[in-house]
């Protein structure tokens, strides 16, 4: 390590490297928590702080007719509306960093919705309540549109498209879904003593955090606009904001403090963008943050995912081909969840040395809630479909399911279906210390594995 980084604080006091692992540490942060001291950007209170709330669709799909905000203004204490035309870059996807398009999700609808939920017009005001009955009181004339609901009822033949692409699902490199091909599965399954294959379906899940989603922003003198966010992402905050704003990155201050419960939840860039027009518009510190209703209903969850796993495998357990079809729900819109089938796809075949491997990963389209970040989102549902399947090939065959998996475990020097090698793999020493640690007796062949060799011989 560089002798210009302070390494004392990890080291022991005889020296030694690894002061932490091993130990229980106490948090920096958990005094804080447990006394109530811990500062959160809703302790920001500032008198002449503005509350935004949004008019939601009614509508899981529609084409918006006539939006009529003369009633918000009615209110007593609304002070601005804002809709479509007052967003200079009408566009959140927050992929586009990275340069994953097309940009499919407006900041405000223009002409349509696709989720029940979906914001459509933002009223700032004095107060909360008078933000809330300012929402209430716009008036949207719809025309309904069929929706689908479900991954399957969305790519089945003769479905309604919602996308202007023509597809239900995301294009990768002009296939619908992500691909890899990696040896010749069917001939595997072809030559394989047995070939079993299973689904596996989750439903979305809500992060369900403490604290909800929210920003405050406050104009400064110098004309900037500094963010007290909730985000977990700072930079990725600031960066999709500014160009929702179109303006300089340098015009954005954000604030992150302690996040009261993300998961991958805040991640996604919401709130921000709307909070700091309203700001911009008003020249005022602006609050928006979600209800329990909406965090409920509108945040972001975990994908609905379906995944088709069909294995050739031989009498000894070895695995010679794994076939999987998976289905990941991005919701309305992209998000994340383009992102999420890739990372699913790097992960494939597992944690094991398949020789054989095929996957076709779909990112979905429905008229629900979009999808995103969670956990590990990509690779989480992922390893139970896998893990699963592992467990009732074993019982299938009457083998010891740790036999079953140190068989296929890979090693070091492995080259994996998305061609990359293997470093520092230690999944045979990890089953083997799991093994040791609940009293499960290996035969010595299995004890004596390593990542470091298959069959004895050094990799």
């Amino acid at each position: 390590m560089s002798e210009l980084v302070d390494t004392s604080w990890f080291r022991s006091e005889n020296g030694d490297d690894l002061r932490v692992v091993g130990t229980s540490v106490p948090r920096a942060d958990a005094l804080g928590h447990v006394t109530g001291r811990t500062q959160y950007f809703e302790d920001l209170l500032l008198a002449d702080c503005l509350h935004l709330k949004m008019h939601r669709s009614e509508r899981h799909h529609a084409l918006l007719k006539k939006v009529d905000v003369s009633g918000a203004y009615e209110v007593p204490g609304v002070v601005a509306v804002l809709t479509h035309e007052d967003v200079p870059e009408n566009w959140y996807t927050v992929l586009r960093l990275i340069g994953v398009e097309p940009n499919d999700e407006p900041v405000l609808p223009e002409d349509r919705v696709l989720y029940k939920g979906e914001a459509i017009v933002a009223v700032v005001a004095e107060s909360e309540e008078a933000a809330r009955e300012g929402a209430a009181r716009v008036r949207v004339e719809y025309e309904d549109l069929p929706a689908v609901l479900d991954m399957e009822s969305a790519l089945a033949e003769g479905a309604p498209v919602i996308k202007p692409h023509g597809a239900n699902c995301f294009i990768y490199e002009g296939h619908p879904c992500r691909r890899i091909r990696f040896g010749n599965v069917e001939q595997a399954f072809a030559e394989a003593d047995h070939v079993f294959e299973w689904r596996y379906e989750s439903q979305p899940i809500e992060h369900a955090t403490v604290e909800t989603t929210g920003c405050i922003v406050v104009p400064q003198a110098n004309g900037r606009l500094k963010i007290h966010s909730d985000t977990q992402a700072c930079f990725f905050t600031l960066d999709n904001t500014a160009l929702i704003l179109g303006g300089p990155f340098n015009r954005l201050q954000l604030v992150g403090g302690t996040v009261g419960g993300g998961f991958g939840g805040k991640v996604d860039v919401i709130v921000e963008p709307i909070a700091c027009l309203a700001a911009l518009k008003t020249n005022r510190p602006v609050k928006y943050v979600y209800s329990r209703l909406e965090e409920m209903q509108v945040s972001s969850t975990r994908s609905a995912e379906i995944f088709v796993v069909k294995d050739g495998v031989m009498e000894d357990g070895r695995i010679v081909a794994r076939k999987v079809t998976c289905y990941m729900e991005a919701g309305a819109y992209t998000g994340h969840t383009t992102y999420g089938v890739t990372k699913c796809a790097a992960h494939m075949p597992g944690p094991y040395n398949i020789p054989n491997v095929w996957f076709d990963g779909y990112c979905v389209y429905t008229n629900r809630t979009p999808t995103g970040p969670m956990r590990g989102f990509g690779v989480t549902n992922a390893d139970f479909a896998l893990e699963t399947q592992m467990d009732r090939i074993a019982r299938e065959l009457g083998m010891d399911p740790l036999e079953l998996r140190l068989r296929n475990a890979y090693r070091d020097g492995d080259l994996k279906a998305h061609r990359k090698v293997t470093e520092g793999a230690a999944l045979v020493e990890v089953i083997q210390r799991a093994a040791e640690l609940v009293g499960h007796e290996l035969p010595e062949e299995l004890a004596r594995m390593s990542s470091l060799t298959h069959e004895g011989v050094a990799v």
